[in-house]
Order: structure tokens, then sequence, then C-alpha cells
């Protein structure tokens, strides 16, 4: 297939070809921005290096399954473990594809896993998704120290493409949608150790990660995740049913 002339096609065609992309993979949002200084320095070093010259960033996300959610009462499952990398690597799969759209179209794009540790010491990956969708009006960083997004709250897993082809500043939800977490403190109070307070600055990351490396050993999973937060965490969509 030939690559398109990317000085012939407008910054919102760009973005359109993408979310039909998107679309047909299961991607349940998705959104674009240029890359912010701010973003850029979430990107770890080997990041940094690949990525200079790419200036936009596409944030692609798929809700988590609700019932699935319930099922995390007191501690992760292995049916969330499951879900969880399901979920992951489908979002690997839209990731690898929207990037083929970029480079059909003559762009450069790097797709970012959905979920590798690069840095233990500070359990941190190539970017922070969290900053990116906010950069690209997905959310906002709630207390539990994820991104909330007004439909879905935490209950979203993300990964995130950067390219340098031409993109709009895409803005799914208005400034009202993205006002915060309001007088909602439900994952405050399903926090086990008591990471999560009243201002997001705040979250005791130290005893988070503490506590999943607690479920990756009780549990049996091998892998540090929790859920409890993120089932509690519905957005503002859920707190009106």
């Amino acid at each position: 297939m030939h690559r398109e002339d990317k000085a012939t096609v407008s910054a919102a065609e760009n973005f359109e070809a993408i979310r039909r992309v998107a679309g047909v993979e299961g991607i349940d949002l998705v959104s674009s921005a240029p890359v912010t200084d701010a973003l850029r320095e979430t990107f770890h070093p080997s990041t940094k290096a690949v990525a200079s010259g790419l200036r936009y960033a596409v944030v692609i996300g798929i809700r988590l399954s609700e019932p699935v959610l319930e099922t995390v009462v007191t501690a992760p499952t292995w049916t969330y473990y499951h879900h969880y990398r399901t979920v992951n690597f489908a979002l690997d799969q839209a990731a690898r594809k929207v990037a083929s759209e970029c480079m059909r179209r003559g762009a450069r794009a790097f797709p970012v896993p959905a979920s590798q540790i690069l840095d233990w010491e500070r359990l941190k990956g190539h970017l922070s998704h969290r900053e990116a969708g906010a950069v690209v009006g997905l959310g906002w960083q709630g207390r539990n120290n994820l991104l909330v997004n007004p439909e879905f709250g935490s209950q979203v897993r993300y990964t995130t493409i950067l390219t340098d082809l031409e993109l709009p500043s895409y803005r799914p939800y208005s400034d009202e949608e993205l006002a915060g977490c309001g007088d909602c403190y439900d994952c405050i109070d399903v926090c086990p150790v008591g990471a999560i307070h009243d201002d997001p600055l705040d979250f005791e990351l130290d005893r988070c990660t503490a506590q999943l490396r607690r479920f990756s050993k009780s549990e049996r999973l091998n892998t540090m995740i929790c859920g409890l937060c993120i089932r509690a965490c519905s957005g503002t969509a859920g707190r009106k049913k």
C-alpha cells in the first residue's frame, strides 16, 4: 500500500483514520495531542532517545469488565489477573496497528508497551500513560494516583503511540467533565494500607507498592497488581447511576 503525502492530509483526517483503526480493534477511548515538555520528562532515558522527534501522542484505552472487577473484593483474583493480561495484550496489538497506520501515512511511530517495567526501583515503564492520558484530555490524576476518566473512572487500561504524524489537540470531554474527583472518596475507603489521601499529590507510592508485593506473594500471582481502588472508581457517570 502506498504511503500518503503528509503535506496533503489534514491533522483531522489523520486522526479520523487512526480512530477508525482503533475502533476496529475494540478500543473504547482514543485521543491525541502534542507531546508536552512535562510529559516528555516522564520518558525513560531509552525512550527519550528514540522519541526525540516524535511530537504527537495518541492514547488509546480499553474499558475493564465490571463483572470481572466484581471478583476483586479483598484482593486481586486470578480472574482479574487474566483479564488484566488480556487487555494489555489487546492494547499492544491495537497500538501496533495504529502505528502501522501512521507509517502508511508517511510518518514515524513508536507503539509504547501497555505494561512493561523498565525501572523496578520506581516501578516505571517507558513513559507515564496516566500523564499522556491527561495531556490528550481523557481524564485527570485521581486520588488513587491513576487516570480517572469521566465515563469509566479508573476502570480503563491505556497505552500510548508516539508519532510525528500531524495530529490535532483532540478534546473528547469538556473542562467541566474533567473537573476532578469532587466529593468522591471511594478509593480512600477501600485502600487496605491507607496509601490514598484527599490530595492526589499526597499519594503514598511506597505503601501501595509494598502491598502490591504482598498480594503478589499471598495470591501467588507473581504480578504486582491490586484492583481494589480500580473497582471502587467508576467515574462521575458511574456515581450518577
